[in-house]
């Protein structure tokens, strides 16, 4: 959990520059500015040791489970001395978790389907599929372990376990319910298609044939016997003026 490739103990606030108490937002600034910095493929300050330390230093401290064991080890209390209720934020609360627990036992169990050799998530690449707040992600994630529904490999990864796959097949979620939770560019189909993909579709598309001129209207028949407009009746008309 704490310690880096090599077997040795390190402290994740420290590998991040981040302060014991900080938040979710702030350990998230910290790391991607580091990742940035000691990926390998930086050509200037490169470095593999320390970007796996930035890491693990981020999947443990987005996890709230194991940076309270990490925090126990340190000896940091969170809490703090001023505990408070949360008010009218408390009942927001309640009616959103319900749905944001389906939310995450979709993803995994999505994910599980069509990974199944790869079934696990990131800390990170949940957090950036749902647009919900650090705190609401921690709780649902702490009802679902505790429940047996969602469990942690070795890595410390997210993977749906098989009593999550039976409630959510048992509980069938209302899709609105589970997609308000998520990003648009976290649903396949939703990302907005390419100028060379719209011209492509463009030039196999069918052009609609133009519209059929009407047909005129077919000129009416002599009536039988008719001399209007006939040869025999230019005749008899002839005939009748000598």
């Amino acid at each position: 959990m704490s310690a880096p490739v090599a077997g040795k103990f390190q402290d994740h606030y420290a590998i991040l520059g981040v302060d014991p108490r900080a938040n979710h937002e702030t350990i998230q600034a910290a790391y991607k500015a580091l990742a940035q910095k000691f990926k390998p493929d930086n050509p200037k300050t490169g470095d593999k040791e320390k970007f796996d330390s930035v890491n693990q230093a981020y999947e443990v401290l987005c996890d709230p489970y194991l940076r309270a064991e990490f925090d126990k080890i340190k000896g940091i209390d969170q809490e703090g001395d001023n505990p408070q209720f949360s008010g009218m934020g408390f009942f927001d609360t309640l009616s959103r978790q319900s749905g944001l627990r389906m939310a995450l036992l979709s993803i995994l169990y999505d994910r599980r389907y069509k990974k199944p050799t790869k079934p696990s998530l990131s800390m990170r690449h949940i957090d950036g599929m749902l647009t919900v707040t650090n705190d609401e992600l921690n709780f649902a994630l702490f009802y679902l372990k505790k429940r047996g529904l969602v469990a942690s490999d070795d890595k410390s990864n997210l993977q749906i376990s098989v009593d999550g796959m039976d409630f959510i097949e048992q509980n069938s979620p209302a899709p609105e319910a589970v997609m308000r939770f998520l990003k648009p560019s976290a649903v396949a189909g939703s990302a907005p298609r390419s100028a060379p993909e719209l011209e492509r579709s463009a030039a196999v598309t069918p052009k609609p044939a133009p519209a059929a001129s009407p047909a005129p209207s077919p000129s009416p028949s002599p009536s039988p016997g008719s001399d209007n407009g006939s040869v025999v009746g230019a005749l008899q008309r002839a005939l009748s003026r000598r």
